[in-house]
């Protein structure tokens, strides 16, 4: 997220020279952040709102967060844009040990039925999380 007075575009802009970017600190994307940013510097803050306040006031260039939860503050704050696309994206998965064949069997149906039957969107929108995409 930017403000929408920012030269940059995209998230493919972001890792330049003089660049920097407010995020949670020990986040996944802070992590993430850190092993790919090579010219970007990076400010941490205690928590992802703490990061956005940094950006509003105009100390720092930058935030990075959760695509919901910074598409939200974004509609939220004017002058604030999101850039395209995200710069990450956190997979979710389930396992089970190798060698249990029937547990396997038994998550996979499971995880089918709570998609088929609507019960993870319907989760998803109550929790205000309506937007994010799941697998098929």
């Amino acid at each position: 997220m930017v403000r929408k007075d920012s030269p940059l575009r995209g998230a493919d802009e972001v890792d330049r020279d003089g660049v920097r970017v407010a995020t949670g600190a020990g986040s996944a994307y802070d992590l993430f952040l850190e092993r790919t940013l090579k010219h970007a510097r990076i400010e941490r803050r205690a928590t992802a709102a703490q990061a956005f306040e940094l950006l509003v006031d105009g100390s720092l260039d930058v935030a990075a967060g959760v695509r919901h939860v910074v598409d939200r503050y974004a509609q939220q704050h004017r002058g604030l844009r999101v850039l395209q696309p995200c710069f990450m994206v956190i997979e979710q998965a389930m396992g089970t040990p190798a060698g249990r064949e029937a547990g396997a069997l038994y998550l996979a149906d499971f995880v089918n039925e709570m998609k088929a039957s609507g019960f993870i969107a319907d989760s998803l929108a109550r929790s205000g999380h309506g937007d994010v995409v799941l697998a098929r």
